[in-house]
């Protein structure tokens, strides 16, 4: 039994003995042209006898003296060099970490990291391989450092038996074991930077916050508008290049404390401080946030002002308004995140009647402005956003972005749309032209039977089977609910439910 696990661990190899080995070895690495060229003619040699396992180690070894000694010898010069170079570092990289890669399916420079091997030299092999390549001084040092990584850490280590690679010595269990340990700290860092680029973008805000209020309290915001709102200050100026900076890097953190309480939603010491009316005060239905506190956070918005930020910020405004819903559909946070949705539509906003108004007038309507130039929002998913997050200004930001859509749908879907959310949600809608139907419309099931009979009313007398089977699609929403003998409205406080807004927008689509 020990003779044959003895045998198991015999290698074939390519050279005569041990000293052999150390003797190329030394001469490899002596720095010698004659001892090197001796040492490169006796791996070519073991080449020769060993094709099929010959260690990529050694060979790679070999190909990166060579290297060194054209260049001390001047034979190349220039660019050739440099290719001779980067070639060499490449077939490192693909000998020693890319083969280890296919068999374990992990980055190269979690690989690199584990076998000592600098980053750096794997990102060198990568831009490589982009055709940028580095300079001869960077391929000189590169070709260095690995030289001395092969000395160390293969070379050095066969003197107690033959050369494989194996050569890190390490069992799988291990190796599992080191991989999961890489993982935890590499998840360990990432969430270490995520808290500070979170701290780091509350105490920006809360600076800007400070820096506002000091501007306050020297006198009230209607005396520096020109001077505050137009023309900040160096250190405000300095602070805000700053956050823009940040908001290149994480823009999506940055609207997320944004968003928290005591920045965009004030809370009820702010209001105050400020001077600014509550949201109890103001219409719920109609939010608007107020002109103070607007002004106070326009400096930041306007640097901030790009497409891409509006589309980002409209998306974690709808998210939040949509948990909202479920929660407290009604409160003072609600109030002011569908307030500032209302203030990115209205600056959106193109009516007709702005085309007639002067200089002067247009000038004040575009001083409390977060941006001026229209954005081509993304409406339809707008629309979408806006009824799976029901609320009691819903109606209003429906009709903000009916409006101002670019191909909106007939008035009287518009109508009709509005109706039933006004409906569900429980408001009062301000009627601005006269009802299409005198009987008023309370539900889902109403608001199709009305249209199925408008439909049969217009139908010719002589209908194609066609149009009848059409007829028949439009009774889904009697089926959906047996037994309802009389439609009623919906109760005080009742919120919409999945099946509600599935038939919303179904009839929507049926428009």
């Amino acid at each position: 039994m020990n003779k044959k696990g003895s045998e198991k661990k015999r290698h074939v190899v390519p050279w005569l003995n041990k000293a052999e080995w150390e003797q190329v070895r030394d001469y490899l690495f002596s720095m010698d042209s004659s001892l090197q060229r001796f040492a490169l003619e006796r791996i070519s040699a073991w080449r020769a006898r060993c094709t099929d396992s010959f260690p990529l180690t050694v060979e790679s070894t070999a190909y990166l003296v060579r290297c060194q000694m054209r260049d001390r010898s001047g034979q190349l010069t220039g660019e050739d060099l440099i290719m001779m170079y980067a070639m060499a570092l490449v077939k490192f990289v693909n000998l020693t970490v890319e083969s280890r890669q296919r068999r374990r399916g992990k980055p190269l420079r979690q690989l690199a990291r584990k076998l000592n091997i600098p980053e750096w030299v794997v990102d060198l092999r990568h831009a490589i391989l982009h055709h940028k390549f580095p300079s001869l001084k960077l391929c000189r040092k590169g070709c260095k450092v690995v030289l001395e990584w092969l000395q160390q850490e293969f070379w050095s280590r066969q003197l107690g038996g033959a050369p494989d690679e194996r050569w890190d010595l390490q069992s799988d269990g291990e190796d599992e074991e080191a991989d999961v340990k890489l993982i935890q700290e590499d998840e360990l860092v990432a969430r270490q930077k995520e808290v500070d680029a979170y701290r780091k973008a509350r105490e920006l805000l809360i600076s800007y916050e400070k820096d506002q209020y000091q501007a306050s309290d020297d006198g009230s915001f209607e005396d520096k508008e020109k001077s505050l709102w137009q023309a900040p200050l160096a250190d405000m100026s300095r602070l805000l290049g700053t956050i823009k900076q940040f908001a290149l890097e994480s823009s999506e953190l940055l609207i997320d404390v944004l968003l928290e309480d005591g920045f965009l939603v004030p809370t009820m010491e702010q209001l105050e401080t400020l001077g600014c009316a509550t949201s109890d005060s103001a219409s719920p239905t109609e939010p608007r946030v107020p002109q103070t506190f607007l002004r106070f956070w326009l400096l930041l918005l306007k640097m901030l002002n790009s497409p891409s930020f509006i589309h980002l910020f409209l998306e974690k405004v709808f998210v939040e308004l949509k948990l909202l819903s479920k929660k407290e559909p009604n409160g003072h946070r609600c109030f002011y995140i569908s307030a500032w949705i209302s203030e990115v539509f209205l600056c959106n906003n193109n009516k007709f009647e702005y085309h007639f108004e002067t200089k002067l007038q247009k000038k004040a309507r575009m001083k409390d402005r977060i941006f001026i130039n229209r954005i081509q929002l993304r409406w339809q998913q707008l629309l979408s956003a806006c009824l799976d997050a029901p609320c009691i200004s819903t109606p209003h930001l429906i009709q903000l972005i009916l409006d101002d859509m670019e191909h909106p749908p007939p008035q009287e879907t518009k109508e009709k749309l509005l109706q039933l959310c006004s409906i569900y949600t429980q408001t009062e809608r301000s009627e601005d032209s006269t009802p299409l139907q005198q009987q008023p419309i309370y539900t889902v099931e109403m608001l199709l039977d009305k249209m199925q009979h408008s439909r049969q009313d217009a139908r010719p007398l002589h209908s194609s089977p066609m149009d009848t089977e059409r007829s028949e699609e439009c009774k889904w929403a009697e089926a959906a609910s047996p037994g309802a003998s009389a439609p009623a409205r919906p109760a005080e406080g009742l919120r919409w439910s999945n099946r509600d807004l599935n038939r919303l927008k179904c009839g929507l689509k049926l428009f």
